[in-house]
């Protein structure tokens, strides 16, 4: 008997576990190309917000992208043309990739965000806003956003992604078509590292279930050594806050290779930004007008370098989050198996025995308990070095 082959999944192929949201999705850009053609589509299949939610790693922005290339292409996402190579690039004419590099998202750069919105398509097709981490924006922000959610132009379609829908206000969630994600599985996740990215399968699931499910981070693991020495470092934490000096010395590290981590990180991406705005503004030229263009230069520097050390800010809060998410990881599987309960590790079961069996369920609660904490506290913006050093000795504590 011959099977029913499933749809080539083209555009959707990095969105392992998330059968539902994709045929949402497909219907969804069938729908577009109806209205593109006059013709009307399915009832309830197209709008023109979308909220994208889950939680990290779950591939909310991955799904956003996927669908704007869906939208823009004139076969529904075939993931071969020009223009969803051009999507995935960030270059394509019609789409409008929005990621806030500061802290927040204010109520000027929406406003222009808003006015950019408002153009028609070049290719005929929609003008795309995709709004990754639209969490970020300020309530001015916010309101700005919603005015344009709800008076759209005619071809201008909103992608937002937030974790959940409740990070954003009622007003506008209530505009958007809300897509919920969920965390893929490991083995989803490690079949696609296999067959996309040609990690041997051993290690491919390795990765995946450290990650738990975040094909990004996922693949970071398997690819890139200086990753997995990072993880590994953090995970050692567990096994030497012993007392109150190894406390303390391990807190200072923990911060320490977070800031050298977020400095890599920013500094390869704020000397290509400060050259493109030399050269924008022409330095190194001649001529009537480039001193007075050399002096428009300094301010949109100084404007430069003051978005620059707000992104480096949260590149260190990001970093340093992910290193208590992966100690938190660390403790659930050893209070996983205090509990005998029959769950999927994240850490191999060698590395978590010896102290689970030196330990409680209680004091492994106590322990997460700290951590999540020191979490709360790096968001109300105290000293980071502090709310370590809290944490750790808490966790030096029987």
């Amino acid at each position: 008997m011959t099977g029913i082959s499933a749809p080539d999944p083209g555009v959707f192929r990095d969105l392992p576990g998330q059968d539902a949201v994709v045929a949402q999705l497909r219907r969804a850009a069938a729908g577009a190309s109806l209205v593109l053609e006059g013709r009307p589509p399915e009832p309830g299949a197209m709008t023109h917000a979308w909220l994208f939610t889950g939680p990290p790693g779950s591939g909310r922005s991955v799904a956003a992208r996927a669908f704007a290339a869906a939208l823009l292409c004139d076969e529904g996402g075939c993931n071969q043309c020009n223009s969803c190579r051009q999507v995935f690039a960030g270059t394509h004419a019609d789409l409008l990739l929005i990621r806030p590099e500061g802290l927040s998202y204010g109520v000027k750069q929406t406003r222009d965000l808003v006015l950019r919105a408002a153009g028609k398509p070049t290719g005929g097709r929609w003008q795309i806003v995709l709004f990754e981490d639209a969490d970020r924006c300020t309530e001015q922000a916010a309101n700005a956003l919603l005015k344009a959610i709800e008076e759209p132009a005619p071809r201008t379609v909103w992608l937002l992604c937030a974790p959940s829908a409740e990070d954003l206000v009622p007003t506008i969630r209530s505009r958007c078509r809300v897509v919920t994600l969920v965390v893929p599985s490991s083995a989803a996740v490690a079949q696609v590292l296999t067959e996309r990215d040609g990690i041997e399968p051993a290690r491919a699931l390795a990765a995946a279930r450290a990650a738990q499910g975040h094909i990004g981070r996922a693949r970071r693991l398997a690819l890139d050594a200086s990753a997995a020495k990072r993880r590994a470092d953090v995970l050692r934490v567990p096994s030497v806050v012993t007392s109150l000096g190894p406390a303390l010395s391990a807190a200072a590290a923990l911060v320490r290779t977070a800031e050298e981590e977020a400095k890599a990180v920013t500094e390869e991406l704020d000397e290509p930004e400060r050259e493109a705005l030399r050269r924008a503004f022409g330095e190194g030229s001649s001529g009537k007008g480039v001193a007075k263009a050399m002096r428009g230069m300094a301010g949109a520097m100084k404007d430069l370098e003051d978005r620059q050390k707000s992104r480096a800010t949260r590149v260190k809060r990001d970093t340093l989050d992910q290193a208590l998410l992966e100690l938190a990881l660390f403790y659930r599987d050893i209070l996983m198996l205090q509990l005998g309960a029959g769950v999927e590790l994240a850490n191999p079961e060698s590395d978590l025995r010896k102290l689970a069996s030196a330990s409680t369920p209680e004091a492994t609660l106590r322990r997460l308990q700290a951590i999540m904490h020191c979490r709360e506290l790096l968001t109300l913006n105290v000293a980071p070095l502090l709310a370590v050093e809290e944490m750790a000795l808490s966790l030096s504590e029987g």
